[in-house]
C-alpha cells in the first residue's frame, strides 16, 4: 500500500487540490478554454518528498516498492497483469560503419504490449478506474493511445470507447477492433476526436483517459526517467532526444527527473531535445512566444500530428525551467533516419519516433553532441503500426522465376 497522498496542482494559477477522485482539469482556469487553442488548467500531480524519505532510504529501496509512493493509485496490484515498462535500453557504438564518440543508448518502448509508449500511461489510468470502481474508459487518439488503451482494458475486463479520425492508420484501428473495444471513427482531426471525447464525458459520466486532460497520463509515462537511471546504473544521462505531439511524453520525462531531484537521489536534469516534424511544429515554434498560433498539420508522422498540443503550457515551462531544447525536421529527414535507425541497428519505428532519432542525427550533423557525453534516444511506437507512411523509402524487389539462372542475373 502507498504510505503518502498526492495534490494536484494547477501549472497555470498554481492552485492545489486534495482529491483522491477524478479531476481533470483545473476548475478555476478551465472555464475559459476554447478549440483554439491549448488548455489551461492542465494538472500536475505532487507528492510530499519529505514524507516519501521517510519511507526509502535509496533509490533501491522506491524500486523494489514498485514506486508506488509516486504514483497516485493505492496498490502495485491493480495495475494490468501485462509487463508494461521495463523495455530494453541498448548501447549503439557506431553508425554506418563509423564509430561514435559518444555515447548513445535507445530505449526501445516498442517492445511494450501494445508496441508502443502510451501503455505506460494507459496502465495508471486503467488501473485508477480499477481501484475507484469507474466503468467504460474513453479516449481519442491518432491510433497509439487508442490501441493501447483498448489493449490494457482487454487485460484488465474493463470496457473501453476510442474516438478516431478516420484517416487514423489501418494498423491502430486493426489493432482497436481486436482488443474488443468500440471504435468510432470520425469525419475530421485528432482535435475534433478530442472534443467530442470530453462532451461524451460529461454526457455519460465515462472515464476519460486523454493526454494532458487526464493527469495520471504524465504519471504514467514518468516511469521510462525512473527506469533510465536504473539501467545507466544510477547515473543522469546528458541528453534524451524526445519525439512530441501533444507535449505529454516530454512533461513526463521531465517529471520522472523532477520527483528524483525532489528526493535528493539526484542533483540535476538531462537536457532534453524536444523533437517535432517541420510540418507539425505547433509546440516548438510557439514555445516563448506570447501569443499562440496554430498551422495546421500535414505531417506523415500521425503519432504527433497534432494542430493544438494539449500539453503546450506545461511542456513550455518545464523546457523554460530546465533549459530544455526544441527542434524541427522535415518529414524527409524523419523517413531518412527511420531506414537508418533500421538498418543501423535492427530496430524499426514509426516515423513519429523515428523523429527523435532524427534530431540526433541532425544534432550530429551541427556538431551539437560533445565528444564522451551520454545521450538517449527515445523509440515510442513500432514501424509495424504504419507502413503506409514508410512506403517512400522502400525498394520492393520484383520476383523471379525459382531457378539458379535468374538468381545470378538478378545479383549481377
Amino acid at each position: 500500500m502507498r504510505p503518502t497522498g498526492f495534490l494536484y496542482k494547477c501549472n497555470d494559477c498554481g492552485r492545489e487540490y486534495s482529491t483522491f477522485g477524478t479531476l481533470y482539469l483545473c476548475p478555476w482556469c478551465s472555464p475559459g478554454n476554447n478549440n483554439t487553442a491549448p488548455p489551461k488548467g492542465v494538472l500536475k500531480i505532487l507528492y510530499d518528498y519529505l514524507e516519501v524519505r521517510k519511507s526509502i532510504s535509496d533509490f533501491t529501496d522506491l524500486k523494489n516498492s514498485g514506486f508506488i509512493s509516486l504514483l497516485p493509485i493505492d496498490s502495485t496490484k491493480n495495475l494490468p497483469p501485462l509487463r508494461v515498462g521495463n523495455t530494453p535500453l541498448y548501447m549503439v557504438t557506431e553508425l554506418d560503419g563509423s564509430r561514435l564518440p559518444f555515447s548513445l543508448r535507445l530505449k526501445d518502448d516498442c517492445q511494450n504490449p501494445t508496441w508502443s509508449f502510451k501503455d505506460r500511461a494507459s496502465a495508471l489510468v486503467s488501473a485508477f478506474a480499477k481501484e475507484k470502481k469507474l466503468g467504460i474508459i474513453v479516449a481519442a487518439s491518432t491510433g497509439n493511445a487508442g490501441s493501447s488503451l483498448a489493449g490494457i482494458c482487454a487485460s484488465q475486463k474493463q470496457k473501453a470507447v476510442i474516438i478516431v479520425p478516420e484517416k487514423a492508420p489501418l494498423a491502430k484501428l486493426t489493432q482497436i477492433i481486436m482488443y474488443g473495444a468500440t471504435l468510432i471513427p470520425v469525419k475530421g482531426t485528432y482535435d475534433e476526436a478530442f472534443e467530442l471525447s470530453v462532451k461524451a464525458t460529461e454526457e455519460f459520466g465515462w472515464y476519460n483517459r486523454n493526454t494532458a486532460f487526464n493527469p495520471l497520463t504524465i504519471e504514467g509515462k514518468k516511469s521510462v526517467s525512473f527506469e533510465l537511471f536504473d539501467q545507466m546504473k544510477k547515473t543522469v544521462p546528458d541528453r534524451i532526444f524526445v519525439s512530441a505531439g501533444d507535449g505529454v511524453i516530454v512533461s513526463g520525462v521531465y517529471k520522472g527527473f523532477e520527483d528524483l531531484i525532489g528526493l535528493n537521489i539526484i542533483d540535476r536534469m538531462p537536457e532534453i531535445v524536444v523533437v517535432q516534424s517541420e510540418k507539425s511544429d505547433n509546440l516548438a515554434r510557439n514555445t516563448g512566444k506570447k501569443d499562440f498560433t496554430v498551422i495546421p498539420s500535414t505531417t506523415l508522422a500521425d503519432s504527433i500530428s497534432v494542430d493544438i498540443p494539449r500539453n503546450f503550457y506545461m511542456a513550455q515551462h518545464f523546457i523554460h525551467k530546465y533549459s530544455g531544447e526544441t527542434l524541427t525536421v522535415s518529414d524527409d529527414e524523419i523517413l531518412k533516419a527511420s531506414r537508418s535507425l533500421s538498418g543501423n541497428t535492427g530496430l524499426f519505428a514509426e516515423p513519429a519516433a523515428a523523429a527523435a532519432f532524427a534530431g540526433l542525427l541532425s544534432y550530429m550533423k551541427q556538431g551539437l553532441i560533445q565528444s564522451g557525453s551520454s545521450n538517449v534516444v527515445l523509440l515510442t511506437g513500432s514501424g509495424l503500426k504504419d507502413l503506409t507512411a514508410v512506403s517512400p523509402v522502400l525498394n520492393m524487389p520484383e520476383s523471379i522465376d525459382p531457378s539458379i539462372a535468374e538468381l545470378k542475373k538478378l545479383l549481377q
